[in-house]
């Protein structure tokens, strides 16, 4: 029997505003899914080069108030990025929080709107130690 890889789903409360959150990480919408009938919209973002490996954000028309608070239950997504220390201050710059700052040039988390935790790691071997990042702290959970 074969098994073929097909996408992660997470739901979200804000559809543009996690749209927003994953271009930001360099996803692009490949393609979009309304459902009159159930009520619902499914995004499917992926790297690009890469729709093998979609992410599905889900959003529910009429709200989703079973949306757990904290979804670290679920794990986390994981990307890899060409520059850790650029995407940090490229999100940190959008507002985002660096919830587990790159302090040994390796690996970050960040969290979505929807609270998914996004695990971040450097491309190849880690990079140097830099400041601001080598001695900044935690902020929250990752």
């Amino acid at each position: 029997m074969g098994l073929k890889y097909l996408h992660t789903m997470v739901r979200v409360r804000d559809l543009e505003r996690s749209i927003a959150f994953f271009e930001l990480l360099g996803l692009q919408e490949i393609r979009r899914t309304d459902n009159e009938g159930g009520r619902f919209t499914l995004v499917f973002l992926a790297p690009p080069n890469q729709p093998e490996c979609p992410l599905e954000l889900t959003y529910n028309w009429d709200g989703d108030e079973g949306l757990p608070s904290d979804s670290r239950h679920f794990g986390h997504l994981a990307y890899e990025v060409d520059n850790i220390y650029e995407t940090c201050a490229m999100l940190s710059d959008n507002g985002i929080v660096i919830n587990r700052p790159p302090r040994d040039g390796h690996m970050a988390f960040v969290r979505s709107p929807d609270n998914v935790s996004i695990e971040l790691l450097q491309r190849g071997a880690a990079l140097p130690q830099q400041e601001p990042w080598a001695s900044m702290g935690n902020t929250g959970h990752w």
